[in-house]
Formats: C-alpha cells, sequence, structure tokens
C-alpha cells in the first residue's frame, strides 16, 4: 500500500496581488466602513456635546448678568450696608435671577430655582446677602467651566476622526479633500469654541 502525499498546490496567500476598491469619496472599502463606523460614534457625541453647549440660550446675556452679580459680591464684602442698600441689594439679586432664566434651558432653570432659596425676610442681612450671592456666581463659574470642557472634547474627538481617517488609508493614499477639510473645519471650530469660552469665563477664575 503505497503512501499518498498530498500535493502541494501554489500557495496563493503572497502571490496574489492586493486589489483595493475606492468608493466615492476616495477612501478604500475598508477604511470607508471604518470611517462610517466613527462617522457614527462622533455623532453621537457630537448630540451630547450640542445639548450641554446649547445649554445657554443667550451667552452675552449670561455673562453680563455674571459680570454684574460679581461686582455685586464685591460690594457687599467692601462695605457696610444700611437697611435701604440691603432692600434694593435683595431686589437686584430676585430680578438677576429672572433675567438669567430667561438665557438658560429650562433644565438648567429648574436647577437654579432648586439652588436659589428665598430670604427669610425682605431685608436680609450682609450676610446672607454674601452667601446668595457667592452660591450664585459659583454657579455661573460651574456652568461655563462644563461649557469649556465640552467645546475642548468636541475638539479632541474632531482631531481623533482625522487622524483615524489617516491610519485607515493603505501606504500611499491620503483622504479626500472633501472628508480632509470636513474633519479639519470640526477641529478648527473647537479651536475657535475653547477660545471664547475661555475668554468669556475669565471674569469667574
Amino acid at each position: 500500500m503505497s503512501d499518498q502525499h498530498p500535493s502541494n498546490g501554489p500557495s496563493t496567500t503572497d502571490e496574489e496581488p492586493r486589489v483595493v476598491v475606492l468608493g466615492p469619496d476616495g477612501l478604500a472599502a475598508s477604511a470607508q466602513h471604518r470611517a462610517a463606523s466613527a462617522d457614527d460614534a462622533d455623532d453621537a457625541d457630537d448630540d451630547t456635546e450640542r445639548q450641554l453647549t446649547d445649554l445657554v440660550e443667550q451667552p452675552a446675556k449670561v455673562m453680563r448678568i455674571g459680570s454684574m452679580i460679581r461686582q455685586l459680591l464685591e460690594e457687599v464684602k467692601s462695605a457696610p450696608l444700611d437697611e435701604a442698600s440691603r432692600t434694593r441689594l435683595a431686589e437686584i439679586h430676585h430680578s438677576s435671577i429672572k433675567e438669567l432664566e430667561a438665557g438658560l434651558a429650562p433644565e438648567l432653570v429648574e436647577e437654579l430655582e432648586r439652588l436659589s432659596l428665598p430670604f427669610s425676610s425682605q431685608t436680609p442681612s450682609e450676610a446672607e446677602l454674601r452667601i446668595a450671592q457667592a452660591q450664585l456666581v459659583g454657579w455661573l463659574e460651574g456652568l461655563f467651566h462644563g461649557i469649556q470642557t465640552a467645546i475642548y472634547a468636541q475638539q479632541m474627538a474632531a482631531r481623533a476622526q482625522l487622524e483615524q481617517m489617516r491610519r485607515a488609508l493603505p501606504p500611499g493614499m491620503v483622504p479626500s479633500d472633501e472628508a480632509l477639510q470636513a474633519a479639519q473645519a470640526r477641529a478648527a471650530a473647537g479651536e475657535t469654541g475653547e477660545e471664547q469660552g475661555t475668554r468669556s469665563s475669565g471674569m469667574y477664575l
């Protein structure tokens, strides 16, 4: 009985040429699929970030009122106040909160109302005024720092997407001009938003 040896046919693992199919956007098919998956994930992240950054519907108005409240806090600290001044400051504090609510999203309005406790009397003490003003300034500071963080995260996501597009392509290929410009525009928009947020919230630092 003779031994039968399997025939050794030609190996096609390394000999077959590699075929790369390009999509209409200039990406390889596999890279195009990965880029699409990344886009879906980025879209979900963008939805969350938009929700964070859109919480302040009128940022300029909120910044003006925040600056005024901080200045009033300094006045309360620096000089004693008579009864008329304390009554006036209590009225300003109440109206400032109402004006702030006009520039905020409903969920922030609800949070602010929960935190803004009424004064114990029509004419609060200096200590009550200081606490109320400091609480409001601190709340606004936290709000704008949170928005800065969201803008920074959006910027980093855009840069990561651009880098992922580059790595997904075969050697020697570059992303299409449209895809590259879109990713660069998102990164630039994130940088601009971060700079504006830093300048805007500088008064709270």
